[in-house]
């Protein structure tokens, strides 16, 4: 109880210093920010995220910047977005504003911020996804998603997993082991994007129309995706 009153302190602290006014510009930040982080990862194919897997993905969803906090027990918090494919499997959905809080990491990385990506590589964890909180690791299985070039000795057994992640922190990239944080959509910032209400699962499910500042992020994720259908 003790463990989990501490947990709960730090990440209202991590979220109060990740804290940003809510303006569209910001928002729109946020996207762009995802997308540099793709081609920043990407750029290295010896060490970066298969394109074969980003390929088959489902849907990605990109946390720059995650904060972390605590010592021995600690605690994340991040704010990025989600796109999923688009109909027929061509191009992307708008970005939906996503939170990342708590939960254990395995792979503890030196750093007050880590870049985060999540590949969902089925159609059932994408479904997950849309549901307004996922828990990582309880709701759909997550293995470390592997580097480089090619996977294809390692190919089906991560197919079998829902969701492949990975992290980036000063300059170092690898798989991410990663169980117990929750993903939720961010309301506030995806009415801000929008410039109205809209629905987490509408605009994942390709039913909200991408706007101007989520294409430069659809456009970098087609670059380094070669899938069709």
């Amino acid at each position: 109880m003790k463990l989990r009153k501490f947990l709960s302190v730090l990440i209202v602290a991590l979220s109060v210093l990740n804290a940003e006014a809510i303006e569209p510009n910001k928002a729109a930040q946020r996207v762009n920010e995802a997308a540099r982080v793709v081609d920043e990862i990407m750029a290295a194919p010896d060490k970066g995220i298969p394109s074969e897997l980003l390929s088959n993905a489902h849907c990605v969803a990109i946390i720059p910047s995650m904060k972390q906090g605590g010592f021995v027990f600690g605690a994340r918090y991040g704010k990025g977005v989600m796109t999923c494919r688009a109909s027929q499997g061509v191009g992307w959905t708008g970005p939906s504003t996503v939170r990342l809080e708590g939960g254990s990491f395995g792979l503890q990385i030196g750093g007050s911020a880590t870049d985060i990506v999540l590949l969902v590589m089925n159609e059932r964890g994408a479904e997950k996804l849309m549901r307004s909180k996922f828990t990582l690791g309880a709701d759909a299985s997550v293995v470390a998603g592997p580097v480089g070039r090619t996977v294809q000795a390692e190919t089906d057994a991560l197919m079998h997993a829902q969701i492949l992640a990975y992290s980036r922190s000063r300059g170092i990239f690898a798989g991410l082991v990663v169980s117990g944080a929750t993903l939720r959509p961010d309301d506030q910032d995806n009415r801000s994007l929008y410039g109205r209400e809209v629905v987490h699962d509408a605009i994942l499910q390709g039913r909200v129309a991408v706007p101007s500042s989520g294409e430069i992020l659809g456009a970098t994720l087609n670059k380094y995706s070669t899938r069709e259908s």
